[in-house]
Formats: structure tokens, C-alpha cells, sequence
């Protein structure tokens, strides 16, 4: 079993050809999930949700076969959207949505008129915000026969606590996907004390460059970082470069490789991070082979980045994986 925790959201996209796309499924987690998906067929989600979220997409994730016994359902009216912009295919903002819908002639949703931003509470280190991840809800999915744990950004605390907690439950492998607030150089202390208990890290490299922004020794070189992140406790460490591809660090051996980003036809690069995670994990928590596994992840994320939200990678086939798969292997020998 490989349990994806994180987010699960509603979705307000305005495309780069003006396009409104109002309440999409969304969230790292459901990400996450559709890149193991690919690979592995007992794929988990950990996840949080108020009595607002349209259950009928709940159905439809245990419908497509994932394991939703996680998803705890807490009640009440709480926020899941998030708002984001395209300027032009590289531009994306994700503050003030009312200026945006105004730019493309069209009102405001009504659900958007207090939106602030997404991650509102996540930075709290006091107490969880309503909807993260807390060790209890690891209650809900099962952690025996040698599971897996892949946590995506999410509020510090979750990355803080969870790691130890699933460790104590069972799981015999744990990743982590930072959240961009533990990475920064004032978090330093704490980051060392979740790299500690993981097994692997998949930090992006924005976020490297973010945490090692005083030491440009670090910043600038995927190797030294990696080793440096290696030193503090996980095996592998994965540098996801959007496309650059990823690099790939595995200390047993001192060993790294590069595994190049597929040449797809790019239209929207969110959750594509989340998708290669939830790739990589499951086919490392199958192998152990580091390399294979960021060679799945390079292939899952790249049906996310083929169409605005997670329903092209949700209707992805295995065998369109697999021979995307087969493309990088080559490429990466």
C-alpha cells in the first residue's frame, strides 16, 4: 500500500486563453495519487475535508479504484479553493482573483469574493489549521505489511509530526515533499528534524534555491545540496527542476543520475510536482531503485501538464505510461 497524504481542493483556473474553469477537482494529494496510480494499484489518500466538498468527487476517486477509507470527512463549512491565473503559458498568479475575471470580461464568482490565498494556517507551528493532516487520521488507512507514506506540501506541522507517527504505526518507508514554509533558512532546525525521519526527499529546486539562499555554493549546485540534505538523514533525494528533469541523488554508493523532463506539448504545470512524487514513490516502494523510479515519475507528471487539472492524468492508461517509461529509459542511460 502507498498512502498519499496532502490536500484535496476546489479549483478556480483562469487558462491562458482567457478561459474559465470554475470548481475543478484539485489538491497534491489527488496528484499524488494519480501519479502512483500509474505504477500500483493500492494507492491510499490522507486527506481532510469539511462537509462542503462535493462528495460526488469522493465517490468518483473509489469509483477509479483509490483506497478513500483516508479522507476524513470533519464536518462543517471550511475552505478548499484555490485560485489561479495564467497571464501566457508561463505566467501563473495566484492572488487577486477579482482583477483577473475583470481582465477576461467576466464576474466574479461569488465563491472567490473573500479568497485570500490557499494556504491560509499552514505556517501556524502552535496548532493545526482545520483541514491538515494530524497523526490520528493515520487511523484511517492501513499501515501494516510494509506500507509507504508519501506526504505532499502541506501544513508544517503534518511534515513535522506524521513522519514519526507512521513510522511508530508500521510504514517502512516515508517521503516527504516540503512545504515552500519549511524550506527557508529560519526553518533550518526543524527541517533537520524531519530529514531525520524520512526516507526519502523531493524538495523542487526553487525551494532549494530558497533555503540555501545565503550559501550560493549550495543553491547553485544540485549535487552539493543533495548530499547536504542526504547527510541529515534520507537515502534518496530527488531535486525536481521542472524542465531540466530531476536530479537524483542516492547516498548508498554516492551514487546520481539526471533523468531528462519528456518533450510534451506543456499547458499547465500545476501539480506536475505532485504527480512525479506520487510516481516516483510508488515505483521506488516497489524496486528500491531510485533511477526506475524517477524515470515513472518524469512519465506520470507528464500527462499532467497536457491539460489544465487532473483529469487528463486521472484518465491516463498504464500502458501510455509504460512506453513513455520505456522513451526515458533510453534517454537516461
Amino acid at each position: 500500500m502507498l498512502i498519499c497524504c496532502g490536500g484535496l481542493r476546489t479549483d478556480y483556473v483562469i487558462t491562458a486563453e482567457g478561459e474559465a474553469r470554475l470548481m475543478q477537482m484539485g489538491g497534491n494529494a489527488i496528484y499524488a495519487a494519480g501519479g502512483a496510480r500509474l505504477w500500483r494499484d493500492d494507492v491510499a489518500i490522507l486527506g481532510r475535508v469539511g462537509g462542503n466538498f462535493p462528495q460526488e468527487w469522493l465517490h468518483e476517486l473509489g469509483e477509479r479504484g483509490f483506497d478513500v477509507r483516508g479522507i476524513r470527512n470533519i464536518g462543517g463549512v471550511h475552505d478548499h479553493r484555490t485560485f489561479y491565473a495564467y497571464v501566457d503559458k508561463d505566467t501563473r498568479i495566484d492572488t487577486d482573483p477579482a482583477a483577473h475575471f475583470a481582465r477576461i470580461g467576466a464576474p466574479l464568482p461569488a465563491a472567490l469574493a473573500d479568497y485570500e490565498n490557499s494556504t491560509r494556517g499552514q505556517e501556524n507551528l502552535a496548532a493545526y489549521e482545520p483541514l491538515a493532516v494530524q497523526p490520528e487520521d493515520l487511523r484511517g488507512v492501513s499501515l501494516s505489511a510494509g506500507a509507504a507514506l508519501h506526504i505532499a506540501p502541506a501544513s508544517i506541522l503534518t511534515q513535522q509530526n506524521l513522519p514519526a507517527a507512521a513510522r511508530a504505526r508500521g510504514a517502512v518507508l516515508v517521503s516527504v515533499d516540503p512545504s515552500e514554509r519549511l524550506v527557508k533558512p529560519a526553518m533550518q532546525p526543524l527541517l533537520e528534524a524531519v530529514l531525520s525521519c524520512i526516507d526519502v526527499f523531493l524538495p523542487s529546486d526553487m525551494e532549494v534555491r530558497s533555503f540555501f539562499a545565503d550559501r550560493p555554493q549550495l543553491a547553485e549546485d544540485p549535487a552539493a545540496a543533495a548530499r547536504w540534505f542526504a547527510e541529515r538523514g534520507p537515502g534518496v533525494v530527488v531535486i525536481k527542476r521542472g524542465s531540466r528533469g530531476a536530479y537524483v541523488y542516492q547516498r548508498d554508493g554516492d551514487r546520481a543520475w539526471h533523468v531528462p523532463a519528456l518533450r510534451v506539448r506543456v499547458v499547465d504545470v500545476t501539480g506536475a510536482g505532485d504527480t512525479f512524487c506520487g510516481g516516483f514513490m510508488a515505483r521506488f516502494a516497489q524496486t528500491g531503485d531510485a533511477l526506475e523510479a524517477a524515470i515513472c515519475g518524469t512519465a506520470a507528471a507528464s500527462f499532467t501538464i497536457e491539460d489544465y487539472g487532473a483529469v487528463r492524468l486521472l484518465d491516463a492508461a498504464r500502458e501510455e505510461a509504460e512506453e513513455r517509461a520505456r522513451y526515458l529509459r533510453e534517454e537516461s542511460q
